[in-house]
């Protein structure tokens, strides 16, 4: 058989979208029938739902499902991240229970990494999970956990063994969220939105099938999942724009998309809106100023940069090189864009941007800015956190001296006691 081109999967696709695609089916339906089809996930493996295209030509259908406005698999959220890291680690077991629900949209999930008492210290987790009987049991507290209170299945980092050193200790599991053992408690943040949820485990059971890789592999598993997340972090918008057209189908996924992304309203504001400051300078007269012109500029030319970042690792993931550093570079990018343009819309508004409601610069969106954008310099990782990485994995220096990495865990000071 002949490797396939873009001509030939542009055609191939073509017709077969002709030929199935419905608005009038079902959303879960229709998608049940793109998996059916090899359709839905074409980078994916082909004996997981794909056709084990490059990324390239995963692209190519894309582009087909937009020229018709076909509606795609569910793409929103942290379905995405459960998926990839289950793709490169998870048993024929857990592939064959989570992925087609996690591409028919059925199922949604949340990531349990974070804790009170360890911040961006991953490693740190005191969560634990003891093996009793047939079952791991599960204790401890998360946070900062999008989507939890409605979601099914949570990606979940816990401690199994205490007398190893801490990154030796974790494992990875698959928790089910809707079990009474776990109560899910929405966090009020200071822009008014409640995006994000405390997760408290109490005697929460766990079936040995649904550990991830092997006791002990957390951290490896989990860093899987994090660079999946930085690399494309702002993905779910990318793809999460509901349809204006009519049929059955796309009112499934509007609801759907609606309801996905409404913890993620204000993520646009976290990244700063840098897309608005021309666009305020000239409303408010500040264009004339070169002062300010000079600071929009400055904002500008690094997000033109960040961007050949992001490119540069989209190239690498066209080669099939794994997931790297490059994450890390695009995020703190990212934060430094922020911030800068924050300070620029400061600048523009002035003493206006402190406001809120009907009488603020665009019904309050700056001021929703200036609240938001300490958040992307935190999640998915601190700031500090990335430049650890692209110091010790891009420019080859040496790792901070550390005291709490060559000693048996429980008897690292921490900050709880567990």
């Amino acid at each position: 058989m002949s490797e396939p081109t873009e001509a030939s999967v542009r055609a191939e696709v073509r017709e077969w979208l002709e030929a199935n695609f419905d608005p009038e089916l079902g959303l879960v339906e229709w998608r049940n029938k793109l998996i059916d089809g090899g359709w839905a996930a074409p980078t994916w493996p082909v004996e997981w739902f794909g056709k084990g295209y490059p990324d390239p030509l995963g692209r190519v259908v894309d582009e087909e499902f937009e020229r018709i406005g076909a509606v795609t698999v569910a793409r929103t959220g942290i379905r995405n991240l459960a998926a990839a890291t289950l793709l490169a680690h998870g048993t024929d077991l857990q592939r064959e229970k989570f992925l087609r629900r996690i591409l028919t949209g059925e199922d949604t999930w949340c990531q349990l990494f974070s804790e009170p008492g360890s911040g961006s210290d991953m490693a740190g987790a005191t969560t634990r999970a003891d093996l009793k009987g047939n079952k791991w049991v599960v204790n401890g507290q998360k946070v900062w956990t999008t989507s939890a209170h409605h979601a099914q299945y949570g990606l979940l980092i816990a401690r199994t063994d205490w007398d190893t050193v801490k990154h030796k200790g974790l494992s990875f599991f698959v928790l089910d969220i809707e079990q009474a053992g776990v109560d899910v408690q929405p966090l009020r943040q200071m822009n008014g939105h409640a995006s994000f949820n405390q997760v408290f485990m109490t005697d929460a059971e766990i079936s040995p099938e649904f550990m991830v890789g092997e006791p002990g592999e957390g951290w490896k598993i989990a860093t899987t999942t994090l660079m999946h997340e930085r690399r494309g972090a702002d993905s779910l918008r990318r793809y999460a724009q509901a349809k204006d057209r009519p049929g059955r189908i796309y009112a499934e996924e509007k609801v759907e998309i609606d309801t996905q992304l409404e913890p993620y309203k204000w993520y646009p504001q976290r990244g700063g809106r840098a897309d608005l400051l021309v666009e305020r300078a000239r409303e408010t007269g500040k264009i004339d100023d070169p002062a300010v012109r000079q600071e929009i500029a400055k904002v500008l030319t690094m997000l033109k940069t960040a961007e050949w970042t992001a490119r540069r690792a989209r190239a690498a993931q066209d080669q099939g090189r794994p997931q790297g550093p490059e994450g890390s570079l695009g995020k703190l990018a990212a934060s430094v864009i922020a911030r800068a343009a924050a300070r620029v819309h400061t600048e523009i508004a002035g003493a206006d941007a402190m406001l809120t409601g009907e009488d603020s610069p665009m019904d309050g969106v700056i001021a929703e800015i200036l609240v938001s954008v300490p958040a992307i310099s935190i999640a998915g990782g601190t700031d500090e956190i990335q430049r650890n990485i692209i110091s010790e994995r891009v420019l080859k220096m040496p790792k901070e001296t550390r005291v709490d990495t060559d000693r048996p865990f429980r008897d690292v000071p921490r900050n709880i006691v567990s």
